[in-house]
């Protein structure tokens, strides 16, 4: 079976971590967020992934060519855009391909659920496009689905499994009919693919699913347990590391080795002579003594010094923080130095060029 994953966002709202690599390669707790979907496809036996990408589609190219040469490969290839073609435009410049069943993702949120399961109510519910659903307190800032115990019946909000009747982008307090949203994974026939205008920039959310509910083809959504997470702000990437640490019993996948207490984690290969507080610190780091890190992401290769004070703050790969250092709500990108004594709040700071 052919899953897909799409991976050509830039992600301008985790700038400037995204200044120098695309959004599915920054990391959480040490791994590409494209990992985690990748390997919830592979455990549903799906034996050969395609990645669309486009803004610097090179180092996802040269990353998806490592999952070939795993303990568990998999047939693993890169199709580059020359031009955007959303969503469901750049899955369709695969069609020559997808001929049967499909599983699309998306490789810029950290999603791990039991896949076969949406496999199988798919082939139960003989729906042209089975579409993973999560359950959230505020719908108003995703797309909500409005689902029926029928094909053609009636809507209740209170479904969490059903056929598709309805779709609301980003609705109002007032106008939201339902607390389950779109997770951005899909099973598709290649009839709805045909669908798609080729060469056309087109979309899933926006304008193929409701052609499809417009056609009256059935749909069908499955809300998943498991971990789910859009990493669309860098707010975000904390949460998911606190999640996936408490959580670290059940996971269906191994976490990188190294310390876990309370909800921080220190990578084996780490130095740390600091404290921390819900904070993960990867591979090949360094904490001064005297240092405390609360709600903090540092990526591999980085050198915090001593007697720092960094809060709600995410350190982009290989930066070098000074000795004295107070940092409150700051993003850094890679490679970025600051000198000793450096105080900042409420910003992003990307390296110089």
């Amino acid at each position: 079976m052919f899953g897909v994953i799409m991976a050509g966002g830039q992600g301008s709202r985790l700038r400037p971590l995204t200044l120098t690599r695309p959004k599915p390669m920054v990391e959480v707790l040490g791994r590409p967020v494209i990992d985690f979907v990748k390997d919830a496809m592979q455990d549903a036996s799906i034996d050969t992934i395609v990645v669309t990408t486009g803004y610097r589609g090179e180092q996802l190219e040269q990353h998806v060519e490592s999952w070939n040469t795993l303990s568990n490969p998999i047939d693993a290839w890169v199709n580059q855009e020359s031009t955007p073609m959303g969503t469901a435009g750049s899955v369709r410049l695969l069609a020559e391909h997808l001929t049967e069943t499909f599983v699309v993702g998306s490789g810029d949120s950290v999603a791990s659920f039991d896949i076969g399961a949406l496999l199988s109510a798919h082939r139960l519910s003989g729906a042209k496009v089975t579409m993973a659903l999560w359950e959230v307190e505020d719908p108003t800032e995703f797309g909500i689905v409005g689902l029926s115990e029928d094909h053609h019946g009636a809507l209740d909000g209170q479904l969490r499994e059903g056929y598709i009747c309805r779709f609301k982008e980003k609705p109002t307090a007032a106008e939201a009919f339902s607390n389950v949203i779109n997770a951005g994974l899909y099973i598709i026939e290649p009839e709805v693919l045909a669908l798609v205008p080729e060469g056309e920039k087109f979309d899933f959310s926006k304008q193929l699913f409701p052609l499809v509910l417009e056609k009256g083809w059935p749909m069908y959504a499955k809300t998943i347990d498991g971990v789910w997470f859009d990493v669309g702000h860098p707010s975000e990437l904390i949460r998911a590391q606190h999640t996936l640490i408490t959580q670290r019993q059940s996971l269906p996948f191994p976490l990188p080795k190294g310390t876990f207490e309370g909800k921080s984690f220190v990578a084996e290969s780490a130095v740390m002579n600091g404290t921390l507080e819900g904070t993960v610190v990867s591979a090949q780091s360094v904490v001064g003594s005297g240092s405390h890190l609360q709600d903090v992401l540092v990526m591999s290769e980085c050198t915090i010094g001593e007697n720092c004070m960094l809060q709600n703050t995410v350190l982009g790969q290989g930066v070098s923080i000074g000795s004295g250092s107070v940092l409150n709500n700051v993003i850094l990108g890679d490679g970025m130095v600051l000198e000793a004594n450096s105080s900042f709040e409420n910003c992003r700071i990307p390296a110089p060029e």
